[in-house]
């Protein structure tokens, strides 16, 4: 009988290899920062900053730490990862470095993240017009999702405190830039908060509101182009009187909590009034209909003009126990009368609710899965790098990405093609990444490469 040697063919392993360089893919971010001049646009707000005989620029301390977050890196010292190719990478400063120069930003309070935040506005555009057709239009209305999110903390750190999944960290609230089914979303505005941060502080939605409407281009926040959407935890008189009087720039869907009041209307809504619902893509949703009721409940309270939106599904069969009917979700729209039950675009809001599963699971998660220090300025501070690494990775599927990889979230953009490795050789006074031919990801990260270096140098 032949022996069995397992599973996995045998590899001896040694020390002394050369010219190889690990996620070599990620000078698809570092190529992105380039073209779009995010490292000279925060090189230019932190000058205030940098010691006139520092060696390490504090806009390549924070784009290092967000491209090691980009990796997989969820603390500071994970910059270890870019420090140990200087060629792919460049200067890489050390980790007490690094967490001085964080230091020294969180200690000037709000003046270096408003200093980094139009830092990000700045280019944005730029990175939108450089991705053309696939960017948002000004003709077209820009969707912002607005939701919590759950940051883990496995130590006791600044604010960090038992959720209401039963947890302990942060819960920070994010606005995302929905760019529909053609791409992503793109985190634009972060705020930090404890881990009991309540789902319904209308202080907390305002202000990531003011900050995401801050990140968009001037012409996509006017004649009503930005539409605001967020789940149940928007839905309170401060957040929607606030909205309301930016009427004239704003649109907003938002969730609202079913009282028994609504249920009642619910009941006395005639069969023929419902509107089959549609999904993201505009097509009809089997099994969900939508049906308004503004004149049915007590709404005097509530801003004038606000709609009421009611949405009831067929759930899913569960054989252990009896299932309802239906299932109901209410939200609020502002939107002219005529067009919102019509409308695909407006119609999916209240089938599907706002982008709750990418805020929640897919940007967020790889992005910012661990707060990176102890003290909640600290954090604060070095959490402007991971929107940093937010800018340059949307930037990347927009402008480098073609097809069904502009819609890959941010794992899977680690997994296939940021931490491909390459050989890294120096012929003809440059150097050259090789990748392998048996990764099946090398062509779309060589084709993306060409597409970045193709676009006009910023400046």
């Amino acid at each position: 009988m032949k022996k069995r040697s397992g599973s996995y063919p045998p590899v001896r392993v040694v020390g002394g290899g050369r010219s190889v360089a690990p996620q070599a893919g990620a000078v698809l971010l570092v190529e992105t920062v380039r073209k779009s001049g995010l490292d000279g646009a925060i090189s230019a707000a932190l000058a205030p900053w940098r010691k006139p005989r520092a060696v390490h620029d504090p806009s390549k301390v924070l784009l290092d730490v967000a491209l090691a977050i980009a990796l997989g890196g969820d603390c500071l010292a994970d910059t270890a990862m870019l420090r140990a190719e200087p060629e792919v990478f460049g200067p890489v400063a050390s980790d007490p470095t690094i967490s001085r120069v964080i230091g020294a930003l969180a200690a000037t309070g709000p003046k270096a993240l408003t200093a980094i935040r139009s830092a990000r506005a700045e280019v944005r555009a730029p990175i939108w017009e450089l991705a053309g057709a696939d960017a948002p239009d000004a003709d077209e209305q820009l969707i912002v999702d607005i939701d919590g999110v759950l940051v883990l903390a496995h130590s006791e750190k600044q604010d960090a405190t038992a959720t209401w999944k039963k947890t302990f960290g942060h819960r920070p609230l994010v606005a995302f830039v929905d760019h529909g089914q053609d791409g992503s979303g793109e985190p634009v505005a972060a705020v930090l908060r404890p881990g009991n941060a309540g789902s319904n502080t209308a202080a907390d939605h305002i202000e990531t509101t003011r900050l995401a409407l801050a990140q968009l281009p001037a012409s996509l926040r006017r004649g009503r182009q930005t539409l605001i959407r967020t789940d149940s935890g928007g839905g309170t008189h401060a957040f929607l009187g606030w909205l309301s009087r930016r009427g004239r720039w704003l649109s907003y869907s938002v969730g609202m909590t079913i009282t028994d009041a609504i249920h009642q209307a619910v009941l006395k809504i005639p069969k023929r009034a419902w509107t089959p619902a549609y999904d993201a893509g505009g097509a009809e949703r089997s099994g969900a209909w939508v049906a308004e009721i503004t004149d049915m409940p007590d709404l005097s309270t509530w801003p004038k003009g606000m709609r009421l939106i009611v949405r009831k599904e067929r759930p899913p069969p569960e054989p252990s126990r009896a299932s309802p009917t239906s299932t109901e979700t209410v939200s609020t729209a502002s939107r002219p009368r005529r067009k919102v039950v019509s409308s695909p675009t407006w119609n999916c809001v209240t089938a599907d609710g706002p982008a709750a599963r990418t805020a929640s699971e897919t940007p967020a998660t790889p992005a910012c899965a661990n707060c990176p220090c102890t003290t909640a300025h600290k954090t604060r501070s070095g959490w402007r790098s991971s929107p940093s690494h937010s800018t340059s990775s949307p930037g990347c599927r927009c402008s480098a990405l073609t097809g069904d990889t502009r819609r890959w979230e941010p794992k899977k953009l680690r997994q296939r093609l940021f931490s491909a490795a390459a050989q890294l050789v120096s012929t003809g006074r440059r150097r050259w990444l090789r990748l392998s031919t048996r990764w099946p990801w090398t062509d779309v990260i060589a084709h993306a490469i060409t597409r970045l270096q193709a676009l006009p140098n910023p400046g």
